[in-house]
């Protein structure tokens, strides 16, 4: 249940925290698209990195990892996560100590100078109304996956509409059969409080995000792929480190 509003939270959100978030975007996605045509998407992530943790920090957002120790920032792997806020996402970034793409919905590409942006980032762009084109992407994903580079995935396919983690989509994972590559669970608590679907007041709130130990895809096939999905599940909403 949500708190009740507070007017002078409210007041600050509109006057402070939204033009300084839209700034911040702003310079955020301009430099990532600048940085891009120099060849070395490294930099690319640092932009969106302090774009996010300003984003944290403006909403007095206190984020706290664990498990940074369990994967290796320069080695690839399909990083999974649960999914009930947009602040998912702004953890991801600003925490995340590797370079990864997202798989993104195809429609976020329209996104004024953002969706531009995150073209030029390297990000994976999923049409799901169409399979060819879907796999095509797929496809292309690998070569974006070079020198160390990740994916992250939200494989519930939207937000949570009561903070609950939902049903695992099996495409998420077939992604990662096709790319044989090992999956490392995540989970974040408290994102929701933050800033529930359909909703625009944003509550400060603490956010845990907990990195679990990678788990190998090297046995998983058509036949137990529904188990393995199942099990990674379990991870991400039993949340033990």
């Amino acid at each position: 249940m949500r708190h009740r509003i507070n007017p002078f939270w409210l007041v600050y959100l509109i006057f402070i925290f939204l033009p300084i978030g839209a700034i911040f975007t702003i310079l955020a996605a301009v430099l990532t698209i600048i940085f891009s045509f120099t060849g070395d998407y490294c930099w690319c992530y640092i932009p969106a990195k302090i774009w996010a943790r300003v984003l944290c920090y403006l909403a007095f957002v206190e984020v706290e990892v664990k498990g940074q120790e369990n994967y290796l920032p320069h080695k690839s792997y399909i990083f999974v996560a649960n999914h009930a806020s947009v602040y998912d996402v702004f953890v991801i970034y600003g925490w995340l100590n590797s370079r990864f793409k997202w798989i993104m919905k195809n429609s976020l590409r329209k996104i004024p100078l953002v969706g531009f942006a995150c073209h030029k980032a390297g990000h994976v762009f999923i049409d799901r109304s169409n399979p060819i084109k879907a796999r095509q992407s797929i496809k292309n994903a690998e070569e974006k996956l070079k020198n160390g580079a990740s994916l992250v995935i939200f494989p519930e396919g939207h937000r949570s509409n009561n903070g609950k983690v939902g049903n695992f989509k099996r495409g998420a994972f077939k992604i990662a059969e096709d790319l044989k590559l090992p999956v490392v669970p995540i989970t974040i608590k408290g994102s929701f409080e933050v800033l529930p679907i359909n909703s625009y007041y944003i509550e400060p709130h603490k956010i845990s995000v907990i990195i679990h130990s990678v788990i190998s895809f090297d046995n998983v096939n058509d036949e137990n792929i529904d188990e393995f999905i199942q099990k990674t599940r379990e991870i991400i909403v039993n949340n033990d480190i």
